[in-house]
């Protein structure tokens, strides 16, 4: 069976995607074995082959162009290769409404003063994470993804910094004790 889809994605982002002399789209169609054809108005279409060995492949090459899109570096949407990361897109739209002033304020919590508040939980958390038009994008691995989304609905939901910082300290105990439990547990 042929995977083929087409995406919508933002006219500024097409250059992104395409990299310079076509770099970063070869770079995502060999990794992934497919073709990507890029179109000037912002459409993207993604072929994966039957030949493929992992047909999971075709799905990962439409999460790394839906992360550089979403307005991640190449560098970054790369690391969706890995089977186990993960991409999460949370919508501001759906949370504040379509008032340009609220999105604006609720994308400026997020990113905190100086890009504070996205550097702590991005550290805490080990992801990444893009906030771009309308949209906040996370790219990591379990459980530090799912710490990361909840960490920015609370920020989304007006919670103050110092609440969602204490949480965040919290989740990043948490993840030290199941790592910490993860090596006791295994016999050498």
């Amino acid at each position: 069976m042929i995977y083929h889809e087409t995406l919508r994605v933002p006219v500024d982002r097409v250059g992104v995607i395409v990299g310079r002399n076509g770099k970063v789209k070869r770079r995502v169609e060999q990794l992934t074995n497919t073709i990507i054809e890029v179109g000037s108005e912002g459409l993207v279409t993604i072929t994966g082959s039957d030949s493929t060995d992992d047909p999971v492949l075709a799905w990962k090459a439409k999460d790394i162009v839906r992360a550089m899109a979403r307005g991640f570096s190449p560098k970054n949407a790369l690391g969706l290769i890995d089977e186990d990361a993960r991409l999460i897109v949370i919508s501001l739209r759906e949370s504040v409404g379509t008032s340009a002033n609220q999105l604006k304020r609720v994308a400026g919590r997020i990113i905190g003063e100086s890009g504070r508040t996205r550097r702590v939980i991005e550290e805490i958390t080990e992801t990444k994470i893009a906030v771009y038009g309308r949209t906040v994008s996370i790219i990591g691995f379990d459980p530090g993804i799912d710490y990361a989304q909840r960490a920015v609905n609370m920020l989304i939901g007006g919670a103050p910094h110092s609440a969602v910082y204490s949480q965040l300290e919290r989740m990043r105990r948490h993840m030290k004790r199941a790592q910490t439990e993860l090596w006791e547990n295994t016999d050498l």
